[in-house]
C-alpha cells in the first residue's frame, strides 16, 4: 500500500503519502530535459480537471535516464512553473532504480511490474495510477499521453 510510506519535499521535509488516503494518484517519474518533458503539459491539465474531485498528481524528478534532471530543487520548481505553469505537487528528486531506489517506488513496481514483468523504470515520465486506498491500478509507459488517461482516472472517481 502506498499510504505507507513517506516521502520528500523539496524543501526536505516528509510528507506522508497517508495525507492522500481518499485520493486517485498519478504518481510520475519526471525530468526537465527530456523529450517526454512536453507531458508536463499534460499532466498539470489532469490535475486541474480532475482535482476537485479527489485527484492529484505527484511529480518524482529522476536524473537516472540520460542526466535528463541535473537541477536543483529550485531549478527544477522554477522550470516547471515557468514553462508549464505546473500547480501540481512535485517531491525531492529520487532515484527509482538500483540500490538507491527510494521504498515507494520500490512498492509501485512491485505492485505493478511492466512490460513482460519487467520491475526496472525504463524512461522518465513513467506513470503509475493509484485508486483511493492506495493500490496500484495501472502501470503506464512513457510513451503513454497523460490525456489518454482520462477514461481511466474516470472510472476510479
Amino acid at each position: 500500500m502506498i499510504a505507507t510510506h513517506q516521502v520528500r519535499r523539496p524543501d526536505g521535509s516528509l510528507q506522508r503519502l497517508a495525507d492522500y488516503v481518499g485520493q486517485v494518484l498519478l504518481i510520475v517519474n519526471t525530468a526537465s530535459q527530456c523529450g517526454f518533458t512536453p507531458q508536463y503539459a499534460g499532466l498539470e491539465a489532469l490535475w486541474r480537471r480532475y482535482r476537485e474531485r479527489g485527484f492529484a498528481v505527484l511529480g518524482f524528478p529522476c536524473n537516472q535516464f540520460g542526466a535528463q534532471e541535473p537541477g536543483s530543487a529550485e531549478e527544477i520548481a522554477s522550470f516547471c512553473s515557468l514553462t508549464y505553469d505546473v500547480s501540481f505537487p512535485m517531491f525531492a528528486k529520487i532515484e527509482v532504480n538500483g540500490a538507491g531506489a527510494d521504498p515507494l517506488y520500490k512498492a509501485l513496481k512491485a505492485s505493478a511490474p511492466g512490460l513482460l514483468g519487467s520491475r526496472s523504470i525504463k524512461w522518465n515520465f513513467t506513470k503509475f495510477l493509484v485508486d483511493r486506498e492506495g493500490k496500484v491500478v495501472r502501470r503506464y509507459g512513457p510513451q503513454v499521453k497523460p490525456e489518454t488517461l482520462e477514461q481511466d482516472i474516470e472510472a476510479l472517481l
